[in-house]
């Protein structure tokens, strides 16, 4: 499916231009977990270089939701009902994943990512009365982001698709999934690859802007 972006057609499924798609990065995984992604309208205004969706794309179980009150939201509450359901959300009674198996019932796990700036996900938190219900979960990792793009507010601030890799490696420690270190790599790919891309045009602008000129012809 296609649209217009500004001047430029869209991929629908990574939500770049099509000039810039990075579908053929990804490498979509099998899990048991289900991952729901909660997106604050304005982080979706940044699709570009929003990693949400390539967290997405990249989980065959998982669903992006965008909004900011998801109080009433019913295939949330459905979610919430039939899996045993965290939010990744720092908290000082958070369950730490490193030293902790989340998993204490028969019902599958559901994780709600929160895809947004700080502020903005604070603000999804307490608008959403379900979502403040649900126990927190929360990782140690000595990591920084490599968001080159992106001004993070700490250096140990992760993006939504490297906060996931996180999890889904202490899953797998936990036995609760089943990835290897490859799929736990290649997992990033498509995120490297577009930090690649708009490294690249900030650095030769002039060429992005002849490049944009040909495709507008086209």
């Amino acid at each position: 499916m296609k649209t217009m972006y500004g001047d430029r057609e869209k991929c629908y499924k990574c939500y770049r231009p099509k000039s810039s798609c990075m579908c053929k990065y990804f490498a979509p995984l099998q899990t048991e977990t289900k991952f729901i992604i909660l997106m604050h309208p304005k982080e979706f205004k940044k699709v570009k270089n929003n990693t949400g969706f390539f967290t997405h794309n990249n989980l065959n179980n998982s669903e992006v939701f965008i909004g900011i009150d998801f109080s009433e939201h019913n295939k949330i509450n459905e979610i919430i009902q039939t899996h045993q359901s965290y939010i990744l959300y720092p908290s000082d009674d958070a369950t730490i994943l490193n030293h902790t198996n989340p998993k204490t019932t028969n019902k599958p796990i559901a994780i709600f990512l929160i895809d947004a700036t700080w502020a903005c996900a604070k603000k999804i938190f307490l608008e959403s009365k379900n979502l403040q219900k649900l126990p927190h979960l929360t990782f140690q990792t000595q990591k920084e982001s490599q968001y080159q793009i992106k001004v993070q507010p700490q250096k140990n601030y992760l993006s939504t698709i490297e906060s996931t890799q996180v999890v889904l490696e202490l899953l797998t420690q936990h036995k609760i999934e089943n990835i290897t270190n490859t799929q736990l790599n290649d997992f990033l790919t498509p995120f490297f690859k577009m930090i690649e891309y708009q490294k690249q045009l900030i650095n030769n602008p002039k060429s992005n802007a002849v490049r944009f000129k040909r495709h507008s012809k086209m």
